[in-house]
């Protein structure tokens, strides 16, 4: 019987230390057993970290490369950058099973037990102490950095409760109750938001990185953890809580730092992946690729914003739950008309406002204009950013040179004479189509700058071409409560019928 040979399934049919020694079971440490199936991966050619979409070239070589290393890893980054999730993903890069002395407390190594308990089965039991196995995924801890951790949570601390239920002396080390770290032993411990640890507190974490053993209240303790550390932290100027004391940063093997999508492409990648559409949305409403762009060119925005404090940073959360919103706006306005299937518009962006002020961390001027308002001037220059890859630039047009027409005289001279139009957040397909063709020009704008749209692209392109066209100031556009309002940016006085009055029936 050779270990290595054996099946997940006849592993965990080894029940003693005897079993397991004849099987030819050799301890690793957790550090090595990373690096050891990293290797095995890269010879196999197997992803090491799958859906983990921008770092191909960045962040995941540098990771590779503190693995190979066998360090402890701080990722650093701002918020919603997937460093807790690499850190989850690392786990498979664990053994499937691992065999622990049963009843351990400490997952204690069958032929290298740390704690009294495990010692002491061994001693007495021998070849027939009993194992059991544990599982990759029971081998990571996480816990997030608050002010309020203590030593005992993170260490341990003697347990007087323990030690009055088994009549025994505080000088005796059962007293101990063990804290989140011992219990990490030969696992993956993950610390979120290191910065946020009180400096007294991440003291307490230098002997476990540099000797990898704890001291608990005076005890004459030594307990050689087996553990892969990572921490995350945002970058030390984020916020005035804290920072990383040095002497802890320096025992700290490998930092590495994360970023946002360097891409819409990736970005879209990411939020495809994460937005949780459910299967009844998916039937009923068709999303282009223009509106998904869109949506990651909002974060971009954000992330550029004035307004936006890039200290803070703008999550890849912002696009997911922009994303869903989106789609259940359209949605809500599908069953709202009785409607099967329905198609994006940019009306329905009016979903993505909640998930931006939720997402955005304003500077002074920021709070100053108002969250909603930052809000809708992120999608803004959102449309206005990407109007140029549809649209030829409203203001390379607008110079009367010989031979060079205006695609856009129509449409500003039919809002010149004085028309206005409303468009409703919750018009049904006919109307909204009906409403759109109703402005002269419009549709053969888009015909003629994205002749290969689909129908529904079409109408689509028709709405970003107006906010586009009001982005440029070409026309005047004003939020309702229900929609949103275009007409002539310098009239205020209207001699034609406003076609803001019409009402849905009237449209169709």
């Amino acid at each position: 019987m050779n270990y290595k040979e054996l099946t997940p399934d006849q592993l965990i049919k080894i029940h003693t230390l005897g079993e397991l020694k004849a099987s030819g079971y050799e301890s690793r440490s957790v550090k090595q057993e990373l690096r050891d199936n990293l290797i095995h991966k890269f010879e196999q050619k197997l992803p090491t970290f799958e859906g983990i979409y921008g770092y191909e070239d960045t962040v995941i070589p540098d990771i590779e490369r503190a693995i190979l290393s066998m360090h402890n890893i701080n990722l650093l980054g701002l918020r919603g950058q997937a460093k807790t999730r690499i850190a989850r993903q690392m786990t498979a890069l664990l053994d499937e099973y691992v065999p622990i002395i049963a009843g351990s407390e400490l997952n204690d190594d069958p032929l290298h037990p740390i704690s009294r308990y495990g010692k002491e089965q061994v001693a007495e039991h021998g070849d027939h102490t009993p194992i059991s196995w544990l599982h990759r995924d029971e081998r990571y801890s996480e816990k997030l950095a608050t002010p309020d951790v203590s030593i005992a949570d993170l260490i341990g601390d003697v347990d007087p409760i323990k030690a009055a239920s088994l009549k025994l002396p505080y000088s005796d080390e059962r007293v101990i109750h063990y804290g989140l770290v011992p219990h990490a032993h030969r696992s993956i411990f993950v610390i979120n938001e290191l910065p946020d640890l009180q400096a007294r507190i991440q003291v307490a974490l230098f002997n476990i990185l540099q000797e990898g053993d704890i001291q608990i209240r005076g005890f004459k303790l030594r307990l050689p953890l087996d553990i892969q550390f990572v921490f995350t932290a945002n970058p030390e100027d984020y916020t005035n809580r804290g920072s990383i004391v040095t002497p802890l940063k320096d025992r700290i093997d490998s930092q590495i730092i994360t970023h946002y999508p360097k891409s819409r492409e990736i970005g879209k990648q990411i939020t495809a992946q994460e937005a949780d559409i459910k299967e009844a949305q998916q039937q009923t409403v068709v999303v282009d690729e223009i509106a998904q762009d869109l949506i990651e060119q909002i974060a971009i925005e954000a992330r550029d914003s004035e307004y936006v404090d890039e200290k803070s940073g703008v999550s890849a959360r912002l696009t997911i739950a922009a994303y869903e919103n989106i789609v259940s706006a359209a949605e809500r306005r599908s069953l709202l008309n009785g409607e099967k299937q329905t198609y994006i518009r940019i009306s329905d962006f009016v979903g993505a406002i909640p998930a931006i002020t939720g997402k955005v961390e304003l500077v002074y001027e920021g709070e100053q204009e108002g969250a909603g308002i930052v809000a809708h001037s992120l999608v803004g220059k959102a449309i206005r950013t990407m109007f140029t890859d549809y649209f030829p630039k409203p203001d390379d047009k607008d110079k009367n040179k010989e031979n060079q027409e205006n695609p856009y005289a129509e449409i500003i001279e039919w809002f010149g004479e004085g028309y206005t139009i409303d468009l409703l957040n919750d018009l049904s397909n006919t109307a909204y189509e009906k409403a759109l063709n109703a402005i002269p020009g419009l549709a053969n704008l888009v015909k003629k700058q994205q002749p290969q749209a689909k129908a529904h692209a079409k109408l689509f392109l028709m709405e970003f071409a107006l906010h586009g066209l009001a982005e440029y100031s070409k026309l005047s556009k004003k939020a309702l409560d229900t929609g949103t309002r275009f007409k002539d940016l310098l009239s205020s006085m209207f001699s034609m019928p406003d076609m803001g009055d019409l009402d849905e029936d009237d449209l169709n």
